[in-house]
């Protein structure tokens, strides 16, 4: 139910707020159910306890792949481009994608993985990433695929928290110039796994790694010779498809379960909406998400919403600015992609790096441009709508969650407004309230406040995995009876929306959540670190980067030792994406008289807004905020 124009998406929007129920069974009535369901919903956001589709029986790989093969048989699924310029590409056809998948499934059931285990996927952007995710859907799995950039402590303690049985993996990776030992971060980790039981090891870089006998067991024995027929699990719609841990403002992860029957649903039609893509076998429509798939916008607008709805992708193992800033743009060119969705993070890096990368290259094919993973700051917007849409491409700004599953704000390309570095306008089903501090709701237009949803919507998170408290603490419980998505968001005089940031702890670098306490738990790791304190500022290229505020004791004398084991400290827990950009050492923190650091003056003072501190009189030693203002980088 693809919507074409304003008038369209206007009528889907009040039917999908009036008659919720119904405008999603006719869109769920599109796609291949072995038994309907028997309700459409049943919900409730105290508990929380949210259902789609109740009863309905398939299974999302019929889904995304079986149903497509009598037209799209040799149609593109996706083209994979290397992280080298002069390796080849593969293309990888429907029937192949098929093939793969039940190879892969075949020799997971040969590992004893059955319908509920859970497999963690620590792996880069290649083909069998994709393969292995759609693998464990098939045969019932839950997978979580974990960021091939994360260390090995952190992969351990995802891996511990959902009870992995089997991890996939590689030898190694390529990204840009680095080669990354990536099964010898798997070793590590799993010294503390007892629930591990096999590793399964596609060789990609010839990386040389150790190998135990009794686990580990190398992809291309096995998988080549499995069999390329395997029957699809009968899944109920509110069984589990995946876990993905995303950060808190607590120091533990949460691991985001979605579901398999909504998530289908939502994901196939904001993609199809969104970004107006002909998936027809005539169209040479081509699609391009340049996120990762150990983040949520690789699993939905990478190996699931295009899928489902039957495009062509692009899958690309590489980085932008290698071998130099110019490889987005050769990319496009190379395959002639129509449809672009990357993240401010990138755009702002290339925007630095001039205009002399883009010139070269025609950019001609592209038809749509689109934004995810942050808010895109408005010169950020023009020169991305200027210098690669050409002025010609509609530019959809994007705004959801790992949370939320699929795209809750955004224009739909070419059919509704677009506002530079607004999100605009809500998806049908999703209906969107501001409300203050106290949780009133704020009325009208031209009004800023926290950015809430009243209405449950298919892909919507069902719970955080072994800790339901944990889900209805984070999103449910801060304003009675609405899902708080964490954001604080403006809506303009048109009734357009426009997210202004995170309210709580977790800070937003390079459009991938990190929160405060999961850094700070790591720099207090260190023996010279007596206490820390983190906090996010505004950074030209990441958005936000990382400040921290460190105390040392007083017989720590070289500052800028301590600065570099903090860093190499951090990568070892989380990960180099965790790194602080800038180290403090103060003598003391902005505390309350009851202890707790007032992050806000330290947010403040990182940001260079000093005439804004608000009151400091009533902190346990005021003296401390001077120091820390001389002292500031």
């Amino acid at each position: 139910m693809k919507i074409s124009t304003f008038e369209e998406y206007k009528t889907a929007y009040r039917k999908s707020v009036e008659t919720p129920e119904v405008f999603w069974a006719e869109i769920a009535e599109k796609f291949l159910w072995r038994k309907k369901w028997d309700n459409v919903l049943d919900w409730n956001f105290e508990e929380p306890n949210i259902k789609w589709f109740i009863n309905g029986k398939f299974n999302i790989t019929e889904n995304a792949i079986d149903r497509h093969l009598p037209e799209k048989a040799n149609k593109t699924a996706f083209i994979w481009e290397p992280n080298q310029v002069d390796a080849n590409h593969r293309n990888i056809t429907y029937q192949n994608l098929h093939d793969e998948v039940c190879k892969v499934a075949n020799t997971l059931k040969s590992l004893s993985v059955k319908k509920g285990d859970r497999v963690c996927i620590y792996m880069p952007m290649i083909p069998e990433t994709v393969f292995a995710m759609l693998a464990c859907a098939r045969i019932g799995a839950i997978h979580s695929v974990v960021f091939a950039g994360f260390s090995s402590s952190a992969l351990a303690g995802r891996i511990q928290d959902s009870d992995c049985k089997v991890v996939i993996t590689t030898d190694g990776a390529y990204r840009g110039v680095k080669d990354i030992p990536i099964k010898a971060v798997v070793d590590e980790a799993l010294e503390t796994c007892v629930c591990v039981e096999k590793v399964l090891i596609y060789k990609h870089t010839n990386t040389p790694i150790t190998i135990n006998k009794e686990k580990d067991v190398i992809w291309q024995d096995v998988v080549p010779n499995a069999s390329s027929v395997c029957e699809a699990e009968l899944m109920d719609s509110e069984d589990v498809l995946f876990i993905l841990y995303t950060s808190g403002s607590t120091g533990k992860p949460k691991g985001v379960v979605h579901t398999c029957g909504g998530y289908m649903i939502y994901t196939c039609y904001t993609f199809n909406n969104v970004f107006q893509i002909d998936t027809t076998n005539q169209s040479n429509d081509l699609f391009w998400c340049t996120a990762d798939v150990g983040w949520i916008t690789g699993h939905s607008y990478i190996a699931y919403g295009p899928l489902l709805a039957g495009a062509s992708s692009v899958i690309f193992e590489g980085v932008p600015t290698f071998p130099d800033a110019g490889r987005f743009w050769k990319v496009i060119d190379k395959y002639k992609v129509t449809h672009f969705y990357t993240a401010p993070t990138a755009i702002r890096a290339l925007e630095a790096a001039g205009l002399d990368f883009v010139t070269p290259y025609k950019l001609d094919s592209l038809k749509v441009i689109g934004s995810v993973g942050e808010p895109i700051n408005e010169e950020a917007w023009h020169w991305y709508n200027n210098n690669i849409g050409k002025g010609k491409c509609p530019l959809v700004d994007t705004w959801w969650q790992t949370e939320t599953g699929g795209v809750l704000i955004s224009a739909l390309a070419g059919v509704t407004p677009t506002k530079p570095s607004f999100a605009t306008l809500p998806m049908p089903g999703i209906q969107p309230l501001l409300v203050d501090d106290k949780g009133n709701e704020i009325i009208g237009n031209d009004v800023e406040g926290n950015l809430c949803i009243r209405f449950p919507w298919p892909s919507i998170i069902r719970t955080t995995y072994g800790d339901h408290n944990r889900c209805k603490e984070a999103y449910f419980s801060t304003y009675k009876g609405l899902y708080f998505t964490g954001d604080g968001c403006r809506r303009d005089e048109n009734g357009f929306y426009r997210i202004t940031g995170r309210v709580d702890d977790v800070m937003n670098v390079s459009g991938h959540r990190i929160g405060t306490a999961e850094v700070e738990s790591a720099i207090n790791m260190h023996a010279d670190v007596v206490e820390s304190a983190v906090v996010a500022y505004p950074h030209d290229i990441k958005g936000q980067g990382i400040y921290a505020y460190i105390i040392a004791p007083s017989t720590t004398k070289d500052h800028d030792n301590l600065r570099k084991e903090i860093l190499a400290e951090v990568t070892k827990i989380i990960g180099p994406i965790a790194k602080p950009d800038k180290i403090q050492i103060v003598s003391g923190l902005p505390k309350t008289r009851s202890g707790k650091i007032m992050r806000r003056i330290l947010r403040k003072v990182a940001e260079g807004e000093l005439s804004s501190l608000g009151d400091t009189s009533t902190l346990l030693d005021p003296l401390v905020v001077d120091e820390i203002i001389a002292g500031r980088l």
